[in-house]
């Protein structure tokens, strides 16, 4: 009876406001995931330096802007085409070699990969918390009636979907997409085809850190704080949307995105005695989905045509 009470007490306002939060939340999940879901569905493998590929983005954003007082739609590209170079860096060194070693091997250098990534932020940049740049015109409110919603909440939705669209066209109507899902179809006959596998997963790696870097420097202005750990709780909820959606698949992984976000917002706004359990909030929703549909809400493929 508490909910139907909370429900009834809830003004529209709020309800509006819980709700454009839990879109935005939703949509920073989904583009995060799209990494996951696009090297599982190339190599069947779970980068776990994701997240904090993530939190090396915002360092670089923080440090283009505090530091090297650059505009911040200036900061935006650099740091994609930083975050994108490192994805590469880390297929480079720490995936290639592995290439036809058991999974194991790929699994256990990709946690290492995670936690030098971590312990390097944290000797290079201390494990004190940095506060993320203002960018006003981005943190500013927007009125809607009575509801005050920062620009940043309507922009962060907007970027997604874009960037779902144009990641969508590459995968389908690209060479590099059609070699993709031939990789991603059979890795020995694309080899034999004349593929350059190398070349086909370093893209790969590519374009999921690009996509990050940008949900990366939308996180900061959301949640400005900046420590060498931030990455962990938010790679592994990317990861569980992956999950929900139906690894391999990208239209998945935004809609695991989606459905993870609103669910911890409408979980707090309806149980606000359980806002500090609003991180397991996840973590159930993907022992439900793994017990009843573990392939996903989507299913399993990454390269199918839309």
């Amino acid at each position: 009876m508490e909910i139907f009470q909370t429900i009834a007490n809830m003004t529209g306002a709020a309800l509006a406001q819980h709700v454009a939060n839990g879109i935005s939340l939703g949509s920073l999940y989904a583009l995060i995931a799209i990494g996951y879901t696009m090297v599982y569905g190339i190599l069947l493998m779970i980068n776990f330096a994701h997240g904090d590929i993530v939190m090396m983005a915002c360092y670089f954003a923080y440090f283009g802007i505090a530091v090297f007082n650059l505009p911040w739609y200036i900061t935006v590209v650099v740091t994609v085409v930083l975050t994108a170079l490192l994805g590469a860096l880390i297929e480079r060194t720490a995936y290639r070699p592995l290439r036809d070693a058991p999974k194991n091997s790929v699994l256990i250098s990709a946690i290492g990969a995670s936690f030098l990534l971590e312990n390097l932020a944290n000797y290079l940049f201390s494990g004190r918390p940095k506060r993320f740049p203002r960018i006003p015109i981005l943190e500013q409110n927007v009125s809607l009636g009575s509801v005050q919603i920062q620009v940043i909440s309507f922009v962060i939705p907007v970027v997604t979907i874009l960037g779902l669209l144009i990641l969508l066209h590459i995968v389908n109507h690209t060479k590099t997409g059609m070699a993709m899902r031939a990789v991603s179809k059979d890795y020995e006959i694309a080899r034999v085809m004349g593929i350059n596998i190398d070349n086909v997963i370093s893209a790969t790696f590519m374009i999921g850190s690009a996509l990050a870097a940008v949900g990366a420097f939308m996180w900061g202005v959301k949640y400005p704080g900046i420590t060498p750990m931030m990455g962990v709780m938010p790679g592994l909820k990317c990861f569980i949307a992956a999950v929900i959606g139906g690894i391999g698949n990208i239209k998945g992984a935004v809609l695991g995105g989606f459905i993870l976000g609103m669910g911890e917002i409408m979980i707090v706004a309806f149980f606000p005695q359980l806002s500090g359990y609003r991180d397991a909030f996840a973590f159930i929703v993907l022992i439900v989905i793994l017990f009843y549909k573990p392939t996903g809400l989507m299913g399993e493929k990454l390269m199918e045509k839309v």
